[in-house]
């Protein structure tokens, strides 16, 4: 499960029955303060991930190197299982749209991704993870599918992959793409994470928002990813009408149950084993 601000005393002051944490890499690239001192209890007791949303690694910008050193010193500190953050672009220009953009998906935008996914690896000293977005829109002038362009990024940088399901299922019904075919096309051995999590139907087209349970089709598409990736560390993410932790909880122990259903009588790890992304 992600760790929330909501839920810092009740993590803190009993046992859980969640495996490990995620953490939003910004809120806690500070030099003091309570929730860097949570976190730091907190990792005494739970393995954690890290997760960003300001690498912007499609940007033309150069790329940000007080914040890699940042991120850098926070992956020191707390030795995280891995670092991730997301494919797309956040701003241009110096100017931060505070959104997670979609890329078109050419060969030139390939080739800049995969030079910028290396600098950071080689910045921070350790490979990545890059999630999936949810999109809204496709630019004409792209020739490759999302998936190929995902699945090329995480081949020739060497890197990991974030599979955001719910995302998937948005964009899918977004564009009209098959979610499944996605899946397939993404190499099972680059997945070190799946994120679930809940959207909202605007009619016109699904919005990703994390502001409720995650709904039967994205379940039926984890089940179906599982059987593609296997026994890969999966997190529930809730950042809109956070409620209480015992909700948030059941989510996540479904998951596992899933996860662990799916994949009975296989040869598989067990579901609370990490996938080490270092």
């Amino acid at each position: 499960m992600g760790l929330r601000r909501e839920h810092f005393e009740r993590v803190l002051g009993a046992p859980t029955r969640v495996d490990w944490l995620e953490i939003i890499s910004e809120n806690f690239m500070v030099k003091g303060g309570r929730p860097l001192h949570v976190l730091e209890r907190v990792r005494r007791d739970y393995p954690v991930v890290m997760h960003g949303v300001s690498l912007s690694i499609g940007s033309s910008d150069p790329l940000d190197l007080d914040y890699l050193g940042e991120l850098r010193s926070l992956a020191g500190r707390l030795e995280p299982a891995w670092v991730s953050d997301h494919l797309c672009w956040t701003g241009v220009g110096g100017h931060n749209a505070h959104d997670l953009l979609p890329l078109p998906y050419t060969e030139e935008a390939l080739a800049h991704v995969v030079e910028r996914v290396l600098a950071v690896q080689e910045a921070l000293g350790r490979r990545i993870a890059l999630e999936n977005v949810s999109t809204y829109l496709s630019f004409t002038g792209s020739t490759l599918s999302e998936w190929d362009f995902l699945a090329e990024v995480a081949i020739q940088a060497d890197c990991g992959i974030l599979l955001d399901v719910n995302n998937i299922y948005v964009s899918a019904q977004n564009h009209g793409f098959d979610p499944e075919k996605y899946v397939s096309a993404l190499p099972a051995e680059r997945v070190w994470q799946i994120h679930l999590a809940g959207h909202t139907d605007r009619g016109s087209h699904l919005l990703d928002t994390h502001s409720r349970p995650v709904c039967e089709a994205v379940w039926e598409l984890y089940r179906f990813a599982t059987r593609r990736v296997g026994a890969v560390a999966s997190l529930i993410e809730w950042d809109e009408d956070i409620p209480e932790w015992e909700v948030l909880e059941a989510e996540s122990l479904r998951a596992r149950e899933m996860q662990r259903s799916v994949l009975a009588g296989t040869a598989k790890a067990p579901a609370s084993e990490l996938r080490s992304g270092v």
